[in-house]
């Protein structure tokens, strides 16, 4: 089974607010539904992106092995 994410929307007065169950701080908000789904996809590469070079800088000077983990399956 590939690993997946989950998309929670919540109406609010003023659209929607999108967040993803695994993956804190992966949120937005957005006027309509698809707006916002839009909007999450975006908004997990931001997170990504962030993690990605605040652990760079945290490892910098480190001896490391990196290496691709590919798909995440069980």
């Amino acid at each position: 089974m590939k690993e997946k994410l989950t998309a929670i929307f919540q109406k609010s007065p003023f659209g929607y607010i999108g967040f993803v169950e695994e993956l804190p701080g992966a949120n937005t908000q957005g006027a309509t539904l698809e707006e916002t789904r839009i909007n999450l996809i975006e908004a997990v590469q931001l997170v990504l992106e962030a993690n990605r070079q605040l652990f760079e800088e945290e490892l910098k000077g480190l001896e490391i092995i990196k290496e691709d983990l590919g798909a995440i399956t069980a």
